[in-house]
């Protein structure tokens, strides 16, 4: 089965004048402020592996590579294969674009045709016009794409500043008193954009609806009550099946639980696959 809701060029087009957030799926969106549009951890291909292996699309990109706007900076947060394509950087039709990545994840680009290529630390800043910003902040996660490679690149979150505004884009992340850190120094965050699927592992992990490394719907509604969030945006469910919950559940937890956690239900976002939404509709 497969349930998406295409955008078109046209949609793009009509906002190019706008600030903007757009769903591609799983962890890619196209994020636009001011004169320069962003791409998240951009994976276009069928299947999340090597080769042909690997967890297959539950639903297709809302936007084809080949459909793209003109990309001005590329983020990219850690080198799981749901979040780092090969094929897709390989394919990517911007190579003028400046890239941000984790540290010792620049030769994927480099070798690609990438020139403008950064490696960041946890706590680098890049300053890329009078306007934005992004630095790169721990994230509660883990890295490895061989049997050989575990942690020998870093993973991370960008927050993104912009004319006064603080957008958060989590790299896959678990619960940490982190959170409560990075909400003293850089909160209050505006929008914060973090993973609520692929959570249940059991019986393969000790406990039903919980894993270390990525955050349940109510684990992230804490993680963002942590940050001082306004407005919370859940990705990373309803594109690949990853993990034993029903591809639908995080979605519905995390409307449910909002007010729990301090939020209105309408500040608990959930985009649909291809949804386009003006920034100043998000924000208000």
């Amino acid at each position: 089965m497969q349930c998406t809701a295409q955008a078109t060029e046209t949609e793009t087009q009509e906002n190019e004048n706008n600030d903007y957030i757009l769903w591609i799926g799983h962890a890619t969106f196209l994020i636009k402020l001011g004169n320069t549009t962003i791409i998240t951890d951009p994976v276009f291909e069928k299947n999340m592996g090597p080769l042909i292996f690997g967890p297959k699309r539950f639903a297709d990109p809302a936007i084809n590579l080949n459909e793209l706007p003109n990309i001005d900076l590329f983020l990219l947060t850690h080198n799981h294969y749901d979040h780092l394509s090969t094929r897709t950087i390989q394919r990517f039709p911007f190579k003028k674009a400046k890239v941000a990545t984790a540290l010792k994840l620049g030769k994927y680009f480099t070798k690609n045709g990438f020139n403008d290529v950064h490696e960041m630390d946890w706590y680098d800043e890049i300053k890329i016009n009078e306007k934005l910003k992004v630095t790169f902040l721990p994230a509660v996660h883990w890295s490895k794409r061989s049997l050989t490679d575990t942690n020998k690149t870093l993973w991370g979150n960008f927050l993104i500043e912009y004319d006064g505004k603080k957008i958060l884009f989590a790299c896959d992340t678990g619960i940490g008193n982190i959170y409560k850190e990075i909400g003293e120094k850089y909160g209050p965050i505006d929008i914060n954009i973090i993973n609520i699927g692929a959570y249940n592992f059991y019986p393969l992990a000790a406990y039903k609806d919980k894993s270390a490394y990525h955050t349940n719907p109510e684990e992230a509604l804490e993680i963002s009550r942590d940050l001082k969030s306004k407005k919370v945006i859940g990705m990373h469910w309803g594109t690949f099946v990853l993990s034993l919950e029903p591809i639908m559940e995080p979605r519905d937890r995390f409307r449910d639980n909002a007010e729990k956690y301090g939020f209105k239900k309408e500040d608990a976002i959930i985009f649909k696959i291809g949804q386009i939404a003006p920034l100043n509709e998000i924000l208000k």
